[in-house]
């Protein structure tokens, strides 16, 4: 009868419209800052990297995002131990998360790829692991015929050592979310996607909270990074002048605005820089009071530039985000 009532709610919730129930509230998961530490792509130079995560503990943050696949966790765990010793905090008064990255799916691997990672951090433990894609390689080759399923139930064994508190995911569809929740025993805490105003994905967002999964979003502040410039890209979100009105209006930065945006979705938002100001200006995003106007005209300015800028489909010779609102 149990497992009855579970494909039941599983097909509520994966049909054409997620099953949404639109009144109900998406979380952040308990213990997580709504606002972190993005770290990506933050490598200009190792103590640029190191210099840019104390300072964003210094300056508040207490989330800090991390991935094996960035290749600078040595230098974000020195920022993390000269950011606690200066701001004067315990471990246990940041959040830290990294990701499993594509290279260690194999199920015999994952544990390796976790002891890397803390080891480069410096760290006993994370606050959350995430596998970065569901997309896993093996070394060597370019095959990418680990079955995501397999690699979480190695996920799922971190949970006894106390190593890992929570694990989650990242960049799934709808089909392979539901397909990893129905034959798991542990669902994910967490589920980290590219999130903004220009893919804004509401009803995926809201379909989370049928099972009590939160998320989180990358690159929310969408194509501010070089790296997603193209000659068909939307205008510069910051630049928007819908977004540049709105901050105006706020008295807040076109950048808080957005990221203001986020959090009052309860998604926890990531951004990264590496120069102080912008680092203290994301995070006086919490100040930033959005009114009932401004969400309207944000949401059709995601109908009208509906764009993902994150997606390896082509040269990873895979399709993602299958099911999704720019699918």
């Amino acid at each position: 009868m149990r497992d009855l009532v579970r494909i039941l709610l599983l097909a509520s919730l994966w049909g054409s419209s997620y099953g949404l129930n639109d009144q109900q509230p998406i979380t952040a998961l308990r213990g997580q800052p709504l606002i972190g530490f993005g770290t990506w792509n933050l490598k200009i130079s190792p103590s640029n990297t190191s210099d840019a995560v104390s300072l964003a503990i210094q300056v508040g943050y207490r989330q800090i995002d991390c991935a094996a696949a960035y290749s600078n966790e040595k230098d974000v765990g020195k920022g993390i131990a000269h950011g606690l010793t200066k701001a004067n905090l315990r471990r246990d008064e940041i959040w830290v998360t990294s990701k499993l990255w594509n290279d260690h799916h194999a199920p015999w691997k994952v544990e390796e790829g976790l002891n890397k990672t803390l080891d480069d951090l410096g760290l006993d433990y994370l606050d959350l692991y995430l596998m970065h894609w569901p997309v896993g390689n093996t070394p060597g080759t370019s095959k990418l015929h680990f079955d995501y399923v397999e690699t979480w139930h190695a996920m799922e064994t971190l949970l006894a050592t106390g190593r890992v508190r929570n694990i989650g995911v990242c960049n799934f569809s709808p089909d392979q979310l539901k397909r990893l929740i129905r034959f798991s025993s542990v669902k994910p805490a967490v589920h980290q996607m590219e999130l903004h105003p220009y893919l804004q994905q509401d009803k995926w967002v809201k379909a989370h909270q049928v099972h009590g999964i939160a998320v989180t979003a990358y690159s929310p502040l969408g194509n501010m990074n070089p790296i997603y410039w193209g000659d068909e890209d939307p205008p510069l979100l910051l630049k928007n002048s819908i977004i540049v009105d709105i901050a105006s209006k706020r008295n807040c930065t076109a950048a808080q605005v957005v990221l203001a945006w986020g959090m009052s979705r309860g998604t926890s938002v990531i951004p990264k820089s590496s120069h102080e100001s912008r680092i203290v200006e994301n995070f006086g995003s919490k100040e930033c009071l959005l009114q009932g106007d401004d969400f309207i005209r944000i949401e059709e300015l995601g109908k009208k530039h509906l764009t993902r800028f994150n997606n390896p489909s082509s040269g990873w010779g895979v399709h993602l985000f299958e099911g999704l609102d720019d699918s």
